[in-house]
């Protein structure tokens, strides 16, 4: 048998060109690229995708929708790095860390849901505590969370890495106001909620890293929690995973949590902070590398049967 065959659809992207950064140099893969001049020609792209083991879809939500429209081949297997397929049944959402089950579907998939960089901390953080059944799954969640600004795409890039830019760039600002981001029903589906978490984005003034809170009082949880015995949780259940890690009672030392240490990374870092009254619960990783292009070259070496952490 073959090198597996690659094809990134929206290469020129922000996430497209990280996964293309990932995979150039690989010798156990065959990259398609698209010509400069045709890669917004639609029957050039429908036969790469068609050509393809696997394709990349990192494209806006319709041009995902139109992508997938394009694909005859039965054998061609899709992980989408857009919102437009991640709470539609019959994707699989590509979070491994989740149990072996999502592992194991991941590996089996024809058409895997790359998550959102907000939703993989909140998930991270949020989906256990139901799964092991201390968090009602109707309580009102307050999230906020710190990024760098290039999750906000090339537009956005371009605004903060521009000669001449506005000064108050320099601060950090809240955005979808409206507390209606595109990551919410994912968040919602993943774990299960029946109430819509209050979120609070906020973009700064660096490149990459994202750090995402959710504070609680211990008393909304079941049983008697404090933070060994949550931490102690969070342990087990990401006990083996190679990209999701859990901080020790001790950290962080200097009582700062940064929101950009993990830059370039595909680390997912998890803080149990507080008192014995309330806990403060946040997940640390890269928007770019967790939360979009390394997780998805993550879930491509799993369906593609290679070592997961390969590239990364």
């Amino acid at each position: 048998m073959g090198k597996p065959i690659v094809y990134i659809d929206g290469k020129e992207g922000t996430t497209g060109l990280q996964i293309y950064d990932r995979l150039a140099d690989r010798e156990d893969i065959e990259l398609l690229v698209i010509d400069e001049d045709k890669r917004k020609d639609a029957g050039e792209r429908k036969k790469l995708l068609n050509a393809a083991d696997l394709a990349f879809l990192c494209l806006p939500d319709e041009a995902a929708v139109e992508a997938v429209g394009l694909i005859e081949n039965p054998n061609t297997r899709v992980i989408d790095a857009s919102t437009a397929h991640r709470t539609v049944e019959g994707w699989t959402y590509g979070f491994p860390e989740l149990g072996a089950a999502q592992r194991e579907a991941i590996q089996g998939s024809k058409r895997v849901a790359n998550p959102g960089c907000y939703a993989t901390g909140f998930i991270a953080l949020v989906y256990p505590l139901v799964k092991k059944g201390l968090l009602d799954p109707g309580t009102s969640l307050a999230v906020h969370a710190l990024s760098g600004y290039t999750g906000g795409g090339k537009k956005m890039i371009a605004v903060y890495e521009a000669e001449e830019r506005e000064p108050e760039l320099v601060s950090p600002r809240h955005y979808a106001v409206q507390l209606s981001h595109k990551h919410i029903p994912e968040m919602m589906k993943v774990c299960g909620l029946t109430r819509k978490p209050l979120f609070t984005p906020i973009i700064c003034d660096f490149p990459q890293g994202m750090v995402v809170t959710a504070p609680l009082d211990l008393d909304m949880l079941a049983g008697s929690q404090s933070l060994e015995s949550l931490r102690g949780m969070y342990q087990d259940f990401y006990a083996g995973s190679r990209y999701v890690t859990i901080r020790p009672p001790e950290a962080p030392t200097c009582g700062f949590i940064g929101s950009n240490n993990l830059s370039g990374s595909n680390e997912l870092q998890i803080f149990v902070c507080g008192n014995a009254e309330q806990v403060m619960l946040c997940a640390r990783l890269d928007n770019l590398g967790k939360g979009a292009s390394g997780a998805a070259v993550q879930n491509m070496n799993i369906m593609l049967g290679f070592d997961e952490g390969t590239g990364l």
